[in-house]
């Protein structure tokens, strides 16, 4: 019996050289693994679990310890950050970012310069201060690991104290913009700089370390023409 043509099963046609054509790729987004790697939420309950892992056990926090708090195993870790460093990266921006905002919301008060600075400095080392374990984390070890990282970090500051010099220029503070980048920049890096002393020497009360850095502060600023 001859079969029905309209019911002869399709075939994909061969290529010139006669070999069977391979099987169309499947697209990156429906794969289970690239979706589930994008969920905006298992990502935050990652973050979340890394967040304790690191304040219990600081810069020494492990990624499997990490993988354990949040319930899966290290290639799942892996698969929502691409690798540790990719960690590393969305920690830094979680933590990171709201202090820098936060820095620029005092400085950019309506009080005076000493007041504004005062409640910057506070801000900042108090922040530190408390989340001191996730401080080190990222600040010491993310940082000598991973050189993205340290770049990453090394630009938020670097764009914190550009700010500082257009505030200064614009506020008639420093008018010279080259001589308002050389101090906003010294006055960002003495801030760090003093902060991680501090971090180390726990006895000096909060109250003498911000008062004697806002006044290194103001006369960084207030001196510049000396």
């Amino acid at each position: 019996m001859v079969p029905d043509p309209a019911h002869r099963p399709l075939r994909r046609p061969r290529p010139a050289d006669g070999t069977a054509s391979a099987e169309p790729p499947v697209p990156a987004r429906t794969r289970g693994r690239a979706v589930r790697g994008r969920d905006p939420q298992r990502r935050r309950t990652i973050l979340d679990a890394a967040d304790r892992v690191i304040q219990r056990d600081g810069p020494d926090a492990s990624m499997s310890a990490i993988a354990v708090e949040a319930g899966i195993s290290k290639p799942i870790l892996y698969r929502h950050f691409g690798d540790k460093s990719g960690l590393y990266r969305a920690l830094a921006e979680r933590h990171v970012d709201p202090l820098m905002e936060r820095v620029r919301v005092e400085f950019h008060g309506r009080t005076n310069l000493r007041v504004r600075a005062r409640a910057t400095v506070g801000a900042y080392l108090g922040m530190i201060r408390k989340n001191l374990n996730l401080y080190r984390f990222l600040m010491h070890r993310a940082t000598a690991e991973d050189p993205r990282t340290r770049g990453d970090l090394g630009m938020m500051v670097r764009r914190l104290g550009e700010e500082l010099a257009e505030m200064l220029v614009a506020e008639g503070q420093v008018p010279d913009p080259v001589r308002a980048q050389i101090v906003a920049h010294a006055v960002v890096g003495m801030v760090q700089a003093a902060g991680e002393w501090w971090l180390d020497h726990p006895e000096v009360p909060d109250d003498v370390v911000i008062g004697d850095l806002t006044g290194a502060v103001v006369g960084a600023i207030a001196g510049r023409a000396g």
